[in-house]
């Protein structure tokens, strides 16, 4: 066995490390944390100095096993994993299980850090390690409690208030409540007419357009003219007044440098990901993530490409300038090379964690070179890593804008602007994409043809046009990051969780590329807005991150910032739990009177979603109900639009003697023909169905029940059927699979008897009770308290049983809960399992 042993996070880094490092080295892979939390109350307790109880996680203990039978056979341990926060604390967590276990006596442990994983990066590294940084751990801890905690506590008030099942976290609050603003503003905003006056210019050597800069004397503005008489009579005047021309009376040019953007961060990679290639954040961070850890070159072999992908710094090495350096010089000429390197100034005040910009990890590896090795995906990420950087160090772009003056008799005047680009510098090879264009962008690009004071321009019409201004836009994922950075939410390796996080609650929705929150969403987010409204606070939340910043600089200590945030928020959380209406909680509307009833109609957030209700639980009557439609909100819907959602069911007419009709049901809209249900695809609106198109989803059911047995027995309960996913055996209580090989409608009674004794599993629904029966071990592992693990300790073959019945249940999920409710216990952490 190797005498040394170095850990790294992922598979794919261990594979490429260890062909740099040789025979006397092991290096294997930890698959990302180690540990969390044990996913109980009490896990974090604030009574005890904030300290916090951690398990294994269960998919990681085969891992956490190699390395700890690797670690007894070293003489001397790596911790390697990723260089930031996050990579420290797993660094951390792999020595204290290790320590544990008693595998470090005499022993050397040491972290070794690298940015790129290149063989002279890596042989580097290992010749300066050094100790685990514990105040990055603190940080780290700090971190992982205050989420926690939020979210441990403030999700049952959610519970109880809003919607069951619903969750809040201390970071993606406050983006939601970003989001939900951004909504409101676009829902209050009301437009505004104005009216534009254009001049089309036919220049003898190239027609141009001048918009109206000056009527009657005055400046002309955005809302001088605001309706279309005016802008008739407007255009008129300056009709007349021009006679046919208009006259050059200033000539004005600018040249103006602009410098290249600064190499990419994991913030603004995010951004441009997003503008220029259309991947989700997360796609982009899965895509660098394999650029990083390293791509097959041919005879080269594996190289990482790009450096470490989470970082705020914006810096380069001494070897990547003098590699970026020699080829621009190269491939752009030594006039696009500037005197000495360009530098800038890093926002993040972080220097623990401010590693380099994402950069190539060799510059001389040109796109065109690296191409055919890498997927269309990792090319095109790779190509704008590699022209971000190499542009950053390159010369200012040079231009120059004309602006032409050009009146219209003596009262009004227009004015034409062009800008050309003297000299590329680095827009030869990359520009920075934007989310919005300005005026100045229109003229890029535009050339004008060259005039003098005193020229006159033969003019071809004046035009005027209707405007209305418009709402603000939602947040694309680009824009959605770039905020979160202004604001200090955050950290840039945290964005693309975020934005997970808020999806998967759907809390908020993606319509085109832009957020648009759900009502779920905005209950939650108004309900933390009114109620907690300083944890969702914008300068709160940074400052907090300000203050986790400090801990893993080693300025603040982590227990006093925790007890600091926790006295007044467990108070609130108590307070707000007794004191707040549910109604008002979660947003809901009056709309008007119901004109059949005289009832009050309202909108309302359920368990299944929004719903609209005709009465009151007050009303001797019980009060209707009907959900809102898809694209319906509860917070912009009009009484008429939810009156009309009480017109289902709809009788659409007869067919084969039976009534035909549509409606919602519990399992969602749905269309009916006597006793036979045919569930509506997403394209097909109960409200507007056709009775041809709910006849055709019908007899398509029945064809399909038809069409479900291949073969039966008089005397066996054994079926040969149909299903989703192909022909199955099944008794109705379990279900076993076909060979390949074989013709269902060939199998004869005796084959089917064997083949669902080998292959059969219960049916799902039933599933629950055979294994939950058989074995009870598994709510064991919610939480190893001191009994449980005296119990485990003396009955090894118990534990395997339980470790093998916890991979069985945790795939169906109804037995994990029928076993851990038969041990008191596990339970009460169960039912209380939060996702902060």
């Amino acid at each position: 066995m190797a005498k040394n042993l170095l850990i790294v996070e992922s598979p794919a880094k261990a594979k490429t490390i260890n062909k740099y490092l040789g025979k006397d080295f092991t290096v294997l892979a930890s698959y990302g944390h180690v540990r969390d939390l044990v996913p109980k109350e009490g896990a974090v307790d604030p009574d005890r100095g904030f300290a916090m109880r951690y398990d294994l996680i269960e998919k990681n203990e085969k891992h956490v096993d190699a390395i700890a039978k690797a670690a007894k056979g070293a003489d001397a341990l790596y911790l390697a994993t990723d260089p930031d926060r996050e990579g420290e604390a797993i660094s951390w967590h792999i020595a204290e299980i290790l320590r544990e276990r008693g595998l470090l006596e005499g022993k050397t442990l040491q972290r070794v850090v690298f940015t790129e994983i290149t063989p002279r990066a890596i042989k580097e590294a290992m010749t300066q390690p050094r100790q685990i940084a514990t105040d990055l751990v603190d940080a780290q801890q700090a971190r992982r409690a205050l989420d926690y905690l939020v979210g441990f506590n403030l999700s049952p008030v959610l519970w109880r208030k809003v919607q069951r099942g619903l969750s809040a976290g201390r970071v993606q609050s406050p983006a939601l409540r970003m989001i939900v603003e951004r909504e409101e503003e676009i829902e209050a905003f009301i437009a505004r007419e104005y009216w534009s006056i254009e001049a089309e210019c036919a220049h003898p050597t190239q027609t141009f357009t001048a918009k109206l800069n000056k009527l009657d004397g005055k400046k002309f503005e955005q809302f001088t003219v605001t309706d279309g008489d005016t802008a008739e009579s407007a255009r008129q005047r300056i009709v007349k007044a021009a006679n046919g021309a208009l006259h050059v009376t200033d000539v004005a040019s600018k040249e103006r440098k602009r410098r290249p953007s600064p190499p990419f961060t994991t913030s603004t990679l995010q951004q441009e990901g997003s503008r220029k290639l259309g991947f989700t954040t997360r796609k982009t961070m899965q895509v660098a993530q394999k650029l990083y850890e390293g791509v097959t070159l041919g005879d080269e072999g594996t190289v990482g490409l790009i450096s470490y992908m989470r970082t705020d710094s914006v810096s380069l090495s001494e070897e990547a300038l003098g590699e970026i350096r020699d080829v621009i010089a190269r491939d752009y000429g030594t006039r696009a090379l500037p005197d000495k390197p360009n530098t800038y100034q890093t926002k993040s005040k972080n220097a623990q964690e401010a590693h380099e910009a994402v950069r190539p990890t060799s510059a001389l590896r040109t796109p065109a070179q690296v191409s055919r090795f890498l997927s269309d995906d990792e090319r095109r990420l790779y190509e704008l890593i590699w022209k971000r950087a190499v542009a950053s160090q390159m010369v200012p772009a040079t231009l120059n804008t004309v602006s032409v003056d050009l009146a219209a008799g003596s009262e009004h005047s227009f004015r034409a602007s062009g800008t050309t680009v003297v000299d590329p510098g680095f827009l030869a090879v990359y520009e920075e994409g934007k989310d919005t264009k300005t005026s100045e962008d229109e003229d890029e690009g535009r050339k004008l043809p060259a005039m003098k004071i005193g020229d006159r321009v033969p003019l071809e019409r004046i035009h005027a046009d209707q405007h209305f201004t418009q709402p603000p836009p939602r947040f694309t994922e680009a824009a959605l990051v770039k905020a979160l950075e202004e604001y200090g939410i955050g950290r840039p390796s945290t964005y693309a969780s975020i934005i997970q996080t808020l999806l998967f609650r759907k809390y908020v929705e993606m319509e085109g590329r832009s957020f648009r929150p759900s009502d779920v969403g905005r209950a939650v987010s108004k309900f933390l807005s009114s109620h907690f409204t300083q944890y969702v606070d914008y300068d709160f939340t940074a400052k907090l991150e300000d203050e986790l910043d400090a801990v893993s600089r080693g300025e603040e200590e982590w227990v006093p910032l925790m007890e600091k945030f926790w006295g007044p928020f467990k108070e609130l959380v108590l307070d707000k739990t007794e004191s707040v209406d549910r109604s008002e909680a979660t947003g809901a509307r009056e709309l008007g009177t119901d004109p059949k009833s005289g009832k009050p109609v309202s909108v309302r957030l359920g368990r299944y979603g929004p719903y609209a209700q005709i009465g009151t639980v007050e009303d001797e009557e019980k009060p209707e109900f009907a959900s809102l439609r898809p694209g319906q909100s509860m917070h912009t819907i009009e009484l008429a639009d939810a009156l009309e959602l009480f017109k289902l069911p709809r009788k659409l007419g007869q067919s084969n003697g039976h009534e035909v009709s549509v409606g919602i049901g519990r399992f969602g809209p749905f269309a009916k023909r006597g006793t036979v249900y045919a569930s509506l695809p997403k394209e097909d609106d109960p409200h507007t169905i056709d009775f041809d198109r709910a006849v055709f989803l019908i007899e398509e059911k029945e064809e399909i029940a038809r069409n479900r047995i291949i073969k039966q027995w008089d005397d066996s309960d054994i079926q040969v059927l149909n299903g989703r996913f192909g022909p199955y055996i099944s008794d109705g209580k379990l279900n076993g699979k076909i060979p390949k090989d074989r013709e269902p409608a060939s199998l004869t009674l005796e084959e089917v008897t064997q083949l669902l004794a080998d292959t059969g599993k219960p049916v799902r629904g039933r599933f629950g009770k055979k294994k939950t029966a058989a074995k009870k071990e598994p709510a064991v592992k919610v939480a190893k308290t001191a009994v449980a693990k005296k119990a485990v300790a003396k009955k090894a073959p118990a534990k395997k049983a339980a470790k093998k019945a916890t991979k069985k249940t945790a795939a169906k999920k109804a037995p994990a809960k029928k076993a851990v409710a038969k041990k008191a216990p596990a339970k009460k952490a169960v039912k209380k399992v939060a996702k902060a």
